[in-house]
C-alpha cells in the first residue's frame, strides 16, 4: 500500500511540474527559471545569470 502511495503522490509531482513547464511555455517565456520570468536578450533584472544562454549583451 505505501508503495502505490508513494507512485501516486511522485506522479502528482512530476505532472505537477510539467503541467508548470507547459503553461509557461504556452505563455511565451523564454527562460522558465529566471527570476524575472522572461530573457528576452535584454536580462536586465537576472543579469544573464538564470541560465538561459542570454545576457545582457545578446
Amino acid at each position: 500500500m505505501e508503495n502505490v502511495i508513494l507512485i501516486a503522490v511522485l506522479l502528482i509531482i512530476v505532472g505537477s511540474a510539467a503541467w508548470y513547464v507547459i503553461r509557461a511555455k504556452k505563455s511565451g517565456k523564454k527562460c522558465i527559471g529566471c527570476p524575472a520570468g522572461s530573457c528576452t536578450g535584454h536580462c536586465g533584472s537576472c543579469g544573464g545569470s538564470c541560465g538561459c544562454g542570454h545576457s545582457e549583451k545578446n
